[in-house]
């Protein structure tokens, strides 16, 4: 029965932090789905596209595209820098 117990304590170690920074870099809310947190990184694109088309639809015509999915581009940024943070914490975490 110990054998089962002192197998079942043994955790898979987290993936590489600059990994995750990558794939979140490429593909929006990846980096939560991949540190164990899909509904976080489905919520947080949700507000993404939201912010988006938000600051789309309010944007004068004159204002770069940029300035246009400003709100978008910014929640684009914080989901990077908290996949990336997060990813650092489990492997800090991890290695203790």
């Amino acid at each position: 029965m110990t054998h089962i117990y002192e197998e079942s304590k043994q955790r898979k170690a987290p993936l590489s932090p600059y990994l995750v920074l990558f794939i979140a870099i490429v593909l929006p809310g990846m980096g939560q789905v991949l540190n164990n947190t899909p509904l976080r990184g489905l919520i947080m694109l949700g507000f993404m596209l939201m912010l988006g088309v938000l600051t789309y639809q309010v944007a004068s015509p004159e204002v770069s595209v940029i300035g246009k999915f400003a709100g978008g581009i910014f929640l684009y940024s914080i989901m990077i820098f908290d996949a990336y943070y997060w990813a650092k914490y489990r492997s800090l975490i991890f290695d203790n």
